[in-house]
C-alpha cells in the first residue's frame, strides 16, 4: 500500500510554478538573513527534499508550567532541563511552518559537526519560519547552531509522507471549494486537514442534497482527470489595508484573509487555471493530476443557536489509496464473518438484525413470563407465612447486561397481582455468575409502603456499604465485590429489624 502511494509521487515542480509577478520582487540573497515565509523554499518548490542553508539563529524554547488549580490536582512543575526544545532559524527552509489550515511539517537538519536533529515543528512568528528542534541538553545543544554556519535541512521519507498527504488534501480543499462556490454558490466557512487517514471535510454555510453532492463530485473529478495545472504568484503586500473577508447575514466570515500578524510583506496567491485563484502561504501540488481521484464520502449536518451549517467530507491522493484499502479490507473481513460474498454483506447484515430483533423479543417475552412466575412463587410464601410484616429475600444469579430491570419487572409483577392488605418488604439482589473483588452486584427493595423501604435501604447501607438510594416504594443500590452467603445472611438480619 505504501510502495502504490510513494509511485504516485511526481519528482520535480515545474519551473512555471512558482512565478513572481511584481518587477520589485527578489527571493533575498543574503544568507544573513531569513527569508520571509511566502517565499520559502518548501513554497516555492513544494517536492524539494533537502537544501543546504544558512542558521541565522539559535534561541532556547521552555514551555510554560502548567497553572492548573482544579481541585483535586497539584500544579504541574516546570519542565525538566531535558525537555526543552531549541527555536532555530534558518535563512530557508524546506520545512513548512504551520499555516492556511495545514499543519507543520516535521524533518532533520544536519548540523556543520555531522549530528542531525529532529524538528519536531515549525511555526511562523511574524514573518520568519521557527524551527522547534528536540535537544538533549538545551544550553549546549545551542553552541551547535552557531549563527552564519552551514546547515542541511531534510524531509525524510516519513516527512516528506506526511508533507505530500498535507498537500493533496490542501489542494483538494481549494478545488472543492471553487467548485461549491462557481457551480452552487455555496461558500466555504472553515476547513479541516484531519489527521491521515481521516477524511477532511469543508464547513458550508448551507446543507447540500443527494444530486448536488453528485454534481459537484463529478465536476471535481471531472478537473481532476483533466489535470488541471497549479501555480503560485507572489508580490509585495501594499500598504493598504487588505480587502476584508466578507461576511454572511449570519454573521460567519467566508473566504481567506491574509493572517492580521503577518509581516513578511509577501502576498501569495495559489491559482487553479480556470478555476479558482485564492490567497494561501500552503504548500500544493503543481496539478491536479497528482490527486488521482475525488470523492466525497459523507455529510454531517451542524445546528448552532444562530445557524445551520453543514460539513462535507472528502479524500484525494494517498489518503484516498489508504481509505479505500482499508474499506476493502474491513468489507472482505465482515464478508468472511457473515459467510457471504462481499455484495451480499449489507443484505445478510440486514438479516442479523432482523433475527437479533426477533431474539431480542424472545427473551423479553420469556423474562416477562419468568418475572410473573417468580412474583407468583413470592405471594404463596406471603400467604404461607405469618407476622404483621411479610419480609423476605430473594437471590439470583444474573450475566445480563441489565439485571436491575429484571428485578424491576419481578416487582412490578408482584405488585399487579399482590390483593391482600398486609405490609410487606421485599429486597431483590442480583450477581453475576462469575466474580471478583471489582464484581458488582445490584440490589432493589420494594415495599407497600415508603416508611420499610427507607430503613432497609438505610440498613443496607450501613451493614453492607451499598452505594444506592430512591424515593416511595422503591430504592436500588449496588454492591462491589465477592457475593457470598455472608451478604445473604446480612440481608436476613435487615430484613429482621425492619419494624412493622
Amino acid at each position: 500500500m505504501a510502495a502504490a502511494a510513494v509511485a504516485l509521487y511526481p519528482t520535480v515542480t515545474p519551473p512555471s510554478y512558482h512565478r513572481i509577478v511584481s518587477p520589485t520582487l527578489r527571493i533575498p540573497t543574503d544568507i544573513q538573513r531569513p527569508i520571509p515565509v511566502g517565499l520559502l523554499a518548501c513554497q516555492r518548490d513544494p517536492l524539494l527534499r533537502e537544501l543546504q542553508t544558512t542558521i541565522i539563529g539559535c534561541t532556547i524554547s521552555q514551555p510554560a508550567a502548567s497553572t492548573s488549580t482544579k481541585k483535586g490536582k497539584k500544579a504541574s512543575a516546570a519542565a525538566p532541563v531535558d525537555q526543552l526544545t531549541l527555536e532555530v532559524i534558518l535563512h530557508d527552509t524546506v520545512i513548512f511552518p504551520e499555516g492556511g489550515g495545514q499543519p507543520s511539517d516535521t524533518g532533520v537538519i544536519k548540523t556543520a559537526d555531522g549530528r542531525t536533529w529532529t524538528v519536531t515543528q515549525a511555526k511562523r512568528h511574524g514573518g520568519h519560519a521557527i524551527h522547534y528542534v528536540r535537544a538533549d541538553n538545551a544550553e549546549v545543544n545551542a553552541l551547535c547552531f552557531t549563527p552564519g554556519e552551514k546547515a542541511t535541512v531534510t524531509l525524510g521519507e516519513l516527512d516528506f509522507d506526511r508533507r505530500y498527504d498535507h498537500m493533496s488534501m490542501h489542494t483538494s480543499q481549494h478545488l472543492l471549494s471553487a467548485v461549491l462556490e462557481n457551480r452552487l454558490n455555496i461558500h466555504t466557512l472553515s476547513w479541516s486537514l484531519t489527521t491521515a487517514p481521516t477524511p477532511c471535510y469543508v464547513e458550508l454555510a448551507r446543507s447540500m442534497t443527494a444530486e448536488e453532492i453528485l454534481v459537484i463530485q463529478n465536476e471535481a473529478n471531472k478537473l481532476v482527470f483533466e489535470g488541471r495545472k497549479v501555480h503560485v504568484e507572489v508580490q509585495e503586500m501594499d500598504d493598504q489595508p487588505q480587502p476584508a473577508v466578507p461576511v454572511l447575514e449570519s454573521g460567519r466570515a467566508v473566504g481567506k484573509g491574509v493572517p492580521t500578524d503577518y509581516t513578511g510583506g509577501i502576498l501569495r496567491t495559489v491559482v487553479i487555471d480556470g478555476v479558482d485563484r485564492n490567497p494561501c502561504c500552503g504548500t500544493h501540488l503543481p496539478t491536479l493530476h497528482n490527486l488521482q481521484l475525488f470523492i466525497i464520502p459523507q455529510t454531517e449536518a451542524l445546528s448552532r443557536s444562530n445557524t445551520t451549517s453543514a460539513r462535507l467530507y472528502f479524500l484525494a491522493g494517498p489518503r484516498l489509496i489508504t481509505y479505500l484499502t482499508s474499506t476493502h479490507f474491513q468489507l472482505t473481513a465482515t464478508a468472511a464473518t457473515l459467510s457471504c460474498g462481499a455484495p451480499q454483506v449489507s443484505e445478510r447484515i440486514g438479516q442479523v438484525v432482523d433475527e437479533r430483533k426477533r431474539a431480542e423479543k424472545r427473551v423479553d417475552d420469556l423474562e416477562f413470563e419468568l418475572a410473573k412466575h417468580i412474583a407468583c412463587h413470592i405471594l404463596q410464601k406471603m400467604e404461607s407465612s405469618e407476622g404483621a410484616l411479610f419480609a423476605t429475600h430473594v437471590h439470583r444469579t444474573d450475566d445480563s447486561v441489565n439485571p436491575l430491570g429484571f428485578l424491576s419487572a419481578i416487582s412490578t409483577a408482584f405488585a399487579n397481582i399482590v390483593l391482600v392488605e398486609r405490609p410487606f418488604v421485599v429486597v431483590f439482589s442480583s450477581s453475576p455468575s462469575s466474580q471478583t473483588s471489582t464484581s458488582v452486584s445490584v440490589l432493589l427493595v420494594f415495599g407497600s409502603e415508603d416508611k420499610y423501604v427507607k430503613v432497609a435501604g438505610d440498613l443496607l447501607k450501613n451493614k453492607l456499604n451499598v452505594k444506592g438510594g430512591g424515593k416511595g416504594t422503591r430504592w436500588s443500590g449496588k454492591f462491589t465485590g465477592v457475593w457470598r452467603g455472608r451478604e445473604d445472611a446480612v440481608i436476613s438480619e435487615v430484613l429482621q429489624a425492619v419494624p412493622p
